[in-house]
């Protein structure tokens, strides 16, 4: 078994973001239940045009631009006809192919519920590392492509390993559309420091490139009755890490808002401060490019029945401007009421500008932008199918 004990990850330098120049487009990538669009804005983000839809009747999970070369898309889809697999575009879009060989458990790792049902996350690997991206499937599984997209193989030990599996859970463990590993994140400073995490199962952490992992779950709570002991039973719902310090991640968890200042390996549960009547439960989180201390998050009714609506069905973000401390509603021209949907992990994001532009797609099929960092929404396509994930690029 190749897990290892070892010291947290040794500190390295921050770095600086700094503020992009504005870009001949601004594209929001959306992936929906039944296919995705993509919308250009124009510089100034204040007017839109509607492209789509692409693959539409398949579920598309994620659709991510490569930063690297401002032209290549992936898209995860489950379709009808191919089942699982990872469409990729060379044009920014204009025409798609199937990916040659997507993301599959080989036979050593078949099993009871172990076929890939879907790929749920796609990363691109590291700057230095053109052409690598890494994905995450349901049921929980790590893959590793070298060449854009086109051939996918198993990264690491962890999905045939003993223990990993276990803490995967089976196939029907009761997450909707099924258990997942996400939160893929690459230390910009380190090409084989890596993050991802599993609903169910943990945060996990590798300093040596996938060669070993260790779990990142002190301070973490579980569902009242479960042991915090067991990894199977901590559910991460998104795992972030700050552009300008690397050194720090927030989670918004099944069970509260966390920060982790490295090299500590103990979360911090920063969402207490929440007004108690909203709570600290949701599924999506955003970290300002520049500012390791601002934070927004998308809170959901998070009662004993979880009925994954807006709290009183009042929709709003909340941010914090001091690492957690304390917490501000942002709902100017969002529904004051009977607005019963709320966002996904992967459903919300922001560019890198100043102000910084945020984005969201809720499960209603509605896309809101703000344009002033979450001070003044407003709506830019409505009448989508239920909204799985929103992406920016940023094109010059």
């Amino acid at each position: 078994m190749a897990r290892t004990t070892r010291k947290p990850a040794t500190r390295k330098k921050t770095i600086t973001v700094r503020t992009k120049k504005a870009p001949r487009r601004v594209v929001v990538l959306v992936a929906t239940r039944k296919g995705a669009w993509l919308f250009h804005g124009d510089p100034a983000r204040k007017s839109w045009r509607c492209d789509g839809p692409h693959f539409l009747g398949h579920i598309i999970n994620h659709v991510v631009l490569d930063p690297r070369d401002g032209r290549t898309l992936l898209a995860a889809a489950k379709t009808g006809h191919l089942g699982p697999t990872v469409f990729r575009s060379t044009n920014q879009g204009r025409t798609w192919k199937e990916a040659t060989k997507p993301p599959a458990f080989t036979k050593a790792m078949t099993g009871p519920g172990r076929a890939v049902d879907h790929t749920f996350w796609l990363t691109p690997c590291h700057a230095n590392e053109p052409k690598a991206w890494y994905a995450g499937t349901s049921p929980q599984g790590l893959f590793r492509s070298e060449d854009g997209g086109d051939t996918w193989a198993a990264f690491s030990y962890i999905n045939d390993d003993a223990q990993y599996r276990a803490w995967m859970g089976s196939a029907q463990d009761g997450t909707p559309d099924g258990p997942k590993l996400h939160s893929i994140m690459v230390d910009p400073r380190d090409p084989k420091h890596l993050y991802f995490a599993m609903s169910g199962g943990g945060v996990h952490e590798s300093i040596d490139g996938g060669r070993t992992f260790t779990t990142l779950v002190k301070g973490m709570e579980v569902v009242n009755g479960f042991d915090a002991a067991n990894i199977a039973f901590h559910d991460p719902h998104c795992v972030r890490l700050c552009p300008s310090n690397p050194d720090r991640l927030y989670q918004q968890n099944h069970c509260g808002i966390y920060r982790l200042d490295r090299p500590s390996n103990e979360w911090q549960r920063i969402g207490k401060s929440m007004p108690k009547r909203v709570g600290d439960i949701g599924f999506p989180m955003v970290v300002h490019p520049r500012d390791a201390n601002t934070v927004w998050v998308f809170p959901m009714d998070g009662q004993t029945v979880w009925p994954r609506t807006s709290p009183e069905g009042k929709p709003a973000a909340y941010v914090t401007r001091n690492a957690g401390k304390s917490w501000q509603r942002l709902d100017t021209g969002l529904p004051n009421s009977q607005a019963w949907w709320t966002v996904k992990r992967q459903a919300m994001t922001a560019d890198h500008y100043d102000p910084v532009g945020l984005y969201l797609g809720t499960t209603a099929g509605e896309v809101w932008m703000s344009r002033d960092e979450g001070k003044q929404w407003r709506c830019i396509a409505r009448h989508l199918p239920e909204i799985y994930s929103v992406e920016v690029a940023e094109l010059g």
